[in-house]
Protein backbone atom coordinates (compact mmCIF):
# COMPACT_ATOMS: atom_id res chain seq x y z
CA UNK A 1 0.00 0.00 0.00
CA UNK A 2 1.24 3.24 -1.32
CA UNK A 3 2.38 6.01 1.52
CA UNK A 4 -0.59 8.72 2.04
CA UNK A 5 0.38 12.23 0.02
CA UNK A 6 1.37 14.78 2.40
CA UNK A 7 -1.45 16.89 3.52
CA UNK A 8 -1.08 20.19 2.32
CA UNK A 9 -0.59 23.15 5.08
CA UNK A 10 -3.14 24.91 5.71
CA UNK A 11 -2.60 28.85 5.37
CA UNK A 12 -2.41 30.67 8.89
CA UNK A 13 -5.92 32.12 9.22
CA UNK A 14 -5.73 36.36 8.76
CA UNK A 15 -6.08 37.87 12.29
CA UNK A 16 -9.21 39.24 12.94
CA UNK A 17 -9.64 43.17 12.42
CA UNK A 18 -11.22 45.21 15.03
CA UNK A 19 -15.22 46.28 14.01
CA UNK A 20 -15.38 49.18 11.86
CA UNK A 21 -15.25 52.65 13.86
CA UNK A 22 -13.84 50.70 17.31
CA UNK A 23 -10.67 51.87 18.49
CA UNK A 24 -9.97 49.01 21.17
CA UNK A 25 -6.38 47.60 22.61
CA UNK A 26 -5.74 45.45 25.21
CA UNK A 27 -5.56 47.20 28.61
CA UNK A 28 -8.10 49.41 28.50
CA UNK A 29 -9.63 49.72 32.27
CA UNK A 30 -12.61 51.03 33.87
CA UNK A 31 -13.24 51.46 37.33
CA UNK A 32 -17.27 51.36 38.67
CA UNK A 33 -18.07 51.87 42.57
CA UNK A 34 -21.25 51.29 44.32
CA UNK A 35 -22.23 51.20 47.96
CA UNK A 36 -24.67 47.88 48.55
CA UNK A 37 -28.00 49.13 49.25
CA UNK A 38 -30.88 47.10 50.28
CA UNK A 39 -31.80 47.30 46.28
CA UNK A 40 -28.92 45.06 45.92
CA UNK A 41 -29.19 42.15 48.28
CA UNK A 42 -30.21 38.55 47.34
CA UNK A 43 -33.75 39.18 49.13
CA UNK A 44 -34.34 42.07 47.10
CA UNK A 45 -33.80 40.73 43.76
CA UNK A 46 -34.84 37.21 44.80
CA UNK A 47 -31.93 35.51 43.94
CA UNK A 48 -31.55 34.33 47.61
CA UNK A 49 -32.97 35.84 51.07
CA UNK A 50 -30.43 37.33 52.86
CA UNK A 51 -29.67 41.02 53.00
CA UNK A 52 -26.04 40.82 51.48
CA UNK A 53 -24.70 41.86 47.50
CA UNK A 54 -26.67 39.48 45.29
CA UNK A 55 -24.40 37.83 43.16
CA UNK A 56 -26.74 38.97 40.25
CA UNK A 57 -25.84 42.74 41.32
CA UNK A 58 -22.05 41.72 41.11
CA UNK A 59 -22.63 40.48 37.68
CA UNK A 60 -24.40 43.89 36.84
CA UNK A 61 -21.46 46.02 37.76
CA UNK A 62 -19.01 44.25 36.12
CA UNK A 63 -20.89 44.06 33.04
CA UNK A 64 -20.80 48.32 34.06
CA UNK A 65 -17.30 48.04 34.07
CA UNK A 66 -16.47 46.48 31.28
CA UNK A 67 -18.33 48.24 29.02
CA UNK A 68 -16.65 51.59 30.93
CA UNK A 69 -13.69 50.53 29.89
CA UNK A 70 -14.32 50.59 26.05
CA UNK A 71 -17.39 52.92 25.62
CA UNK A 72 -14.91 56.29 25.13
CA UNK A 73 -13.04 54.36 22.17
CA UNK A 74 -16.40 53.24 20.10
CA UNK A 75 -17.11 55.25 17.24
CA UNK A 76 -20.81 56.67 16.93
CA UNK A 77 -23.45 54.25 16.87
CA UNK A 78 -21.77 51.31 18.16
CA UNK A 79 -22.15 49.42 21.37
CA UNK A 80 -21.61 46.27 22.96
CA UNK A 81 -23.52 43.51 24.49
CA UNK A 82 -22.86 40.83 26.56
CA UNK A 83 -22.36 37.41 25.57
CA UNK A 84 -20.85 35.29 28.40
CA UNK A 85 -19.89 35.53 31.72
CA UNK A 86 -17.84 33.42 33.95
CA UNK A 87 -17.93 34.60 38.09
CA UNK A 88 -16.62 33.75 41.37
CA UNK A 89 -18.32 35.55 43.98
CA UNK A 90 -16.14 34.49 47.06
CA UNK A 91 -17.41 36.52 49.60
CA UNK A 92 -21.09 38.30 51.25
CA UNK A 93 -20.72 41.81 51.56
CA UNK A 94 -23.48 43.51 53.54
CA UNK A 95 -25.76 46.58 53.64
CA UNK A 96 -23.42 49.81 53.32
CA UNK A 97 -20.27 48.07 52.05
CA UNK A 98 -18.51 50.05 49.99
CA UNK A 99 -17.56 47.68 46.69
CA UNK A 100 -15.15 48.24 43.88
CA UNK A 101 -14.91 46.71 40.04
CA UNK A 102 -12.25 47.19 37.74
CA UNK A 103 -12.14 44.98 34.67
CA UNK A 104 -9.59 45.40 31.93
CA UNK A 105 -9.88 44.29 28.17
CA UNK A 106 -7.51 41.34 27.99
CA UNK A 107 -8.30 40.09 24.41
CA UNK A 108 -9.61 41.67 20.79
CA UNK A 109 -10.68 39.39 18.02
CA UNK A 110 -12.99 41.29 16.14
CA UNK A 111 -16.07 42.47 17.42
CA UNK A 112 -15.18 40.03 20.10
CA UNK A 113 -14.20 41.82 23.31
CA UNK A 114 -12.60 39.87 26.62
CA UNK A 115 -12.28 41.68 30.13
CA UNK A 116 -11.02 40.14 33.25
CA UNK A 117 -12.64 41.99 36.10
CA UNK A 118 -11.67 42.43 39.99
CA UNK A 119 -14.08 43.21 42.94
CA UNK A 120 -12.92 44.43 46.33
CA UNK A 121 -14.39 45.78 49.28
CA UNK A 122 -12.94 49.63 49.07
CA UNK A 123 -12.16 51.79 52.22
CA UNK A 124 -9.88 48.98 53.83
CA UNK A 125 -6.24 48.53 54.11
CA UNK A 126 -6.95 44.80 53.32
CA UNK A 127 -6.82 43.68 50.24
CA UNK A 128 -10.40 41.67 50.69
CA UNK A 129 -11.37 40.45 47.19
CA UNK A 130 -15.43 39.95 47.00
CA UNK A 131 -15.36 38.14 43.07
CA UNK A 132 -13.46 37.99 40.08
CA UNK A 133 -14.10 36.35 36.78
CA UNK A 134 -14.13 37.47 32.79
CA UNK A 135 -17.07 39.04 30.79
CA UNK A 136 -17.35 38.81 27.20
CA UNK A 137 -18.60 41.14 24.64
CA UNK A 138 -19.48 42.02 21.52
CA UNK A 139 -19.16 45.10 19.53
CA UNK A 140 -22.32 45.79 17.42
CA UNK A 141 -23.86 48.82 15.35
CA UNK A 142 -26.82 49.85 18.39
CA UNK A 143 -29.69 50.76 15.70
CA UNK A 144 -29.41 47.29 13.87
CA UNK A 145 -29.11 45.56 17.60
CA UNK A 146 -32.41 47.21 18.39
CA UNK A 147 -34.41 47.12 15.50
CA UNK A 148 -33.02 43.05 14.95
CA UNK A 149 -34.54 42.69 18.62
CA UNK A 150 -38.10 44.40 17.78
CA UNK A 151 -38.29 42.11 14.93
CA UNK A 152 -37.31 39.04 17.06
CA UNK A 153 -40.50 40.21 19.48
CA UNK A 154 -42.93 40.92 16.97
CA UNK A 155 -42.71 37.83 15.41
CA UNK A 156 -42.86 36.01 18.46
CA UNK A 157 -45.94 37.98 19.46
CA UNK A 158 -47.44 36.71 16.03
CA UNK A 159 -46.09 33.20 16.75
CA UNK A 160 -43.46 32.90 13.49
CA UNK A 161 -40.35 32.33 13.53
CA UNK A 162 -37.97 35.34 12.79
CA UNK A 163 -35.89 35.79 9.42
CA UNK A 164 -34.29 38.73 10.66
CA UNK A 165 -32.65 36.58 13.75
CA UNK A 166 -30.26 34.73 10.35
CA UNK A 167 -28.32 38.18 9.22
Amino acid sequence: MPPNPPTPARAPSAPRTPAPGASLAVGLRATVRAAVTESDTASAMGSGDVPVLATPRLLALAEAAAFAAVAPQLAEGLTTVGTSVSLEHRRASPLGAEIVVEAELTEVAGSRLVFRFIARVDGTDEDVVLGAGTVERVVVDRARFVARVGAEQADADRGRPNEAADE
